[in-house]
């Protein structure tokens, strides 16, 4: 958006990162048709270091889209730099991220979107997935049950997309991280701020294209979980610090 009546006017900015994602780049815009019949949503492809062909497709691509625009991460840095990276760049009062993988549909944003339309600027909305394998769900409730009893709050699918919040919220976080543990970082931050909570069931499919960055075997599993209890353990401690 050029204008500055646009900038004004503008309500929601979403923040896709994209890490080698040039075989779903063309179904996610597809998908952004019906998105950007509003005018008061931004949507922002992050290119987050890509190898791949990711970049020469959003510069094709995004002219088509005049709600849409793109920014460049020159090294990938972690999945939460470049979503962070994206939020930096965003126009909009309510924020929000969701993959670019396909699993979840970007239109579920606008379920997302509407929540806010009726309790408020003052909530964290996060999607509640459903229909996923039977192993990853199960790595999940376990995962949950985990980070509720360490941080002692209700940390329920943490990693379900899309994430949403107001700029308000954003402006407050203090030193995110930079990969994967941000969707946690922001739910911890939410409870921890006492935001009321909203979540909502979005459909969880398989990728279209491509593998999981993360999600390969249960080696990348293992590390997942080590890295998630380290981030948490510090969550607590500097938590406590400020008590």
């Amino acid at each position: 958006m050029s204008s500055k009546n646009s900038e004004q006017n503008m309500k929601m900015s979403l923040i896709i990162p994209c890490y080698n994602e040039a075989t779903n780049i063309p179904l996610l815009f597809e998908r952004f048709n019906l998105l950007m019949l509003n005018p008061s949503i931004e949507v922002i492809l992050v290119d987050n270091g890509s190898r791949d062909i990711t970049s020469e497709l959003l510069l094709d691509l995004i002219p088509k889209y005049p709600g849409c625009k793109t920014v460049h991460v020159e090294k990938n840095q972690g999945y939460g730099h470049g979503i962070l990276t994206g939020l930096r760049a965003a126009q909009g009062e309510i924020l929000g991220w969701t993959h670019a993988d396909m699993q979840t549909d970007p239109l579920d944003l606008l379920q997302g979107l509407a929540l806010f339309e009726q309790y408020g600027d003052n909530i964290f909305v996060k999607g509640k997935r459903y229909g996923r394998p039977l192993i990853d769900a199960v790595f999940t409730v376990g995962m949950s049950l985990f980070e509720t009893a360490l941080l002692a709050k209700p940390m329920w699918d943490i990693n379900a997309q899309p994430t949403m919040f107001s700029r308000q919220f954003f402006e407050t976080w203090d030193s995110p991280p930079n990969d994967f543990s941000l969707d946690l970082y922001a739910y911890y931050q939410a409870h921890h701020q006492k935001l009321k909570v909203q979540r909502f069931p979005v459909k969880f499919s398989k990728r279209a294209y491509g593998v999981s960055h993360w999600n390969i075997n249960w080696k990348a599993k293992w590390k997942f979980i080590r890295r998630t209890v380290d981030f948490s353990l510090q969550l607590r401690s500097r938590t406590r610090k400020k008590q």
